[in-house]
């Protein structure tokens, strides 16, 4: 039996600002924007490009059995990961997205500039509620490793 990560709940306070962040700003894919019943809660699901993972944003909607909502801004450390990691920030700033330059960890901790070692690239952003986002240069696409 496989156990895949499929979709991952974003807490935001504003659903339309939201998707209009992440599908316009971040050019991820609007793949759902529903409503269950009639005036009982939305949610809006997006794709980011070539990814099997989804983000969901939701409104007015109840909490899962068991479960309560984290506070918009309260998600960290979500991970994209890119080929080239210039390219990716090139377009996040070219669609307005306050991005980190290209940072690597260094002996002293974060420095400016590329890796020199795999897997050590890195860009951070964050939403318009503060969930923050990072995204790391991979060797190779998901598909070869």
């Amino acid at each position: 039996m496989e156990w895949t990560l499929e979709v991952i709940t974003v807490p935001v306070t504003d659903l339309d600002r939201a998707k209009a962040f992440y599908e316009d700003q971040c050019g991820f894919r609007a793949d759902i924007d529903a409503a269950f019943y009639e005036g009982v809660g939305r949610f809006v699901q997006l794709t980011p490009p070539g990814s099997r993972c989804s983000i969901v944003l939701e409104s007015g909607l109840p909490d899962s059995p068991g479960q309560s909502r984290m506070a918009p801004g309260a998600l960290q450390g979500l991970q994209l990961c890119v080929t080239d990691i210039e390219a990716a920030r090139a377009e996040l700033v070219g669609r307005g997205v306050e991005v980190t330059p290209v940072l690597h960890v260094g002996a002293s901790g974060w420095a400016e500039g590329r890796g020199e070692e795999r897997w050590n690239s890195f860009l951070f952003f964050q939403d318009p509620d503060g969930n923050g986002w990072a995204i790391q240069e991979a060797p190779t696409p998901l598909a070869e490793r």
